[in-house]
This record gives structure tokens, C-alpha cells and sequence, in this order.
């Protein structure tokens, strides 16, 4: 099993959580949601010796996007989001960059859906389809290392907003569900803005457990 070294950088207007995930053997490395400030995010990577070979979008929004595309082009690697997010990804006002001046439209470069398996950079990690905060919000599961980033979907004893264009408050109370009877207890989740969680704490505390 690969050793993962996972860290973050809270960026952007709103605090997002931009993940790093590195495979310590090779130093390859995931990014999830490049959430703004692309320069900062590229001489961090650079700084702490990684070697990028994919992004992991876990939707759509303008708080988890503003540097995909820029990162992208930086490191010459793919921008992976779910197939049923490229409406949101491509219209500025779905992923509502256009409220706030940016008007960012992008392209997935490779789209997945539920189940799929990726293994980027070494690290194994299954899709999960948790729609609710929008049409095509995923999670990226790592079973290996106990790990799952959960985006918007599940907060700390929270979860995502379901009042925007392509939420549904019924999909997101089956998603968190889902996620809380099929993963382990002692995995720890990852969530899109705030601190860590477990999915132990989360089957205890979380509203819609």
C-alpha cells in the first residue's frame, strides 16, 4: 500500500479546503478542488517537492474551481469531475462565478461515475455519487488509507447547502446516509470547507444520520 501524505490549504473568499495528496514513495500528487489563487497553489506544490498528475473535482462550484484551469495548464494534467457536473463546471451561472464577476466555464477532461475506480498517482480510490448539494457532487473514497474526501456533501456534524440551482435536499439525505452505512467507522473524512471528521463521529452526531 502506498504511504499518502495529505494536506491542505484553506483558500479563497470562502474558505475552501484544497487537498494535496501524495503518494510518498513517488512524490506524485492529487489536487482537489484548486479553489482560487493559483500562483499560491503552484508554489506550494513546487516547495514541497510534489510531482501533480491529476485534479479531483468534487463538483462544480466557483469556490472549488477558480485555479482548475490554471493549475491545469501548469502541470499539463487532467481535470477529473463527475459526468453529470459538466452543465455546472461549463455555465457561470450554475457554478455561480458569474455573481461574483469571474464567469468561469471549464472542461472536465475525464468525467467518471459512480463506482468508478482511479489510481492516480498510486493512490486507489473509488467514486462515490452523492448528489444533494449539486447534480453531480462526488466523493473520492480511499479505502487503503481509511480516507474519504466528502466535497460539500458531508461536513463536520453537518452538511452542504441544498438551496442552490442543482441541489435537492431528498439526495442529499440518501447521500449522507449512504455514505454513513457503507464506510468503515474509523475512516476519516475530509470535508470541502472546515475541520475533519470521522465517519464515527458523524454517524453519532450528523443531522441526517
Amino acid at each position: 500500500m502506498a504511504e499518502l501524505k495529505l494536506f491542505k490549504m484553506v483558500l479563497g473568499p470562502i474558505g475552501t479546503n484544497v487537498y494535496f495528496l501524495m503518494n510518498e514513495d513517488t512524490r506524485q500528487m492529487i489536487i482537489v478542488d484548486p479553489a482560487d489563487e493559483a500562483q499560491t497553489i503552484i508554489e506550494n506544490v513546487r516547495e514541497c517537492g510534489g510531482i501533480p498528475v491529476a485534479i479531483y473535482l468534487t463538483h462544480g462550484h466557483h469556490d472549488h474551481i477558480e485555479a482548475a484551469d490554471a493549475v491545469r495548464r501548469e502541470f499539463d494534467i487532467p481535470v477529473i469531475a463527475h459526468e453529470e457536473e459538466q452543465t455546472v463546471l461549463n455555465d457561470p451561472s450554475l457554478n455561480m462565478s458569474g455573481f461574483y464577476g469571474t464567469k468561469v466555464s471549464i472542461q472536465a477532461d475525464k468525467t467518471v461515475k459512480d463506482g468508478d475506480e482511479l489510481d492516480y498517482a498510486g493512490l486507489h480510490c473509488v467514486v462515490m455519487h452523492t448528489p444533494g448539494h449539486t447534480w453531480g457532487s462526488v466523493c473520492y473514497y480511499f479505502p487503503e488509507n481509511k480516507l474519504l474526501i466528502s466535497g460539500d456533501t458531508l461536513f463536520q456534524f453537518s452538511y452542504g447547502r441544498v438551496d442552490f440551482a442543482t441541489s435537492n435536499a431528498q439526495d442529499m439525505q440518501n447521500s449522507i446516509k449512504r455514505i454513513l452505512t457503507e464506510l468503515p467507522e474509523d475512516v476519516t473524512a475530509c470535508p470541502g470547507h472546515m475541520g475533519y471528521t470521522t465517519i464515527q463521529a458523524e454517524k453519532r452526531y450528523n443531522p441526517l444520520a
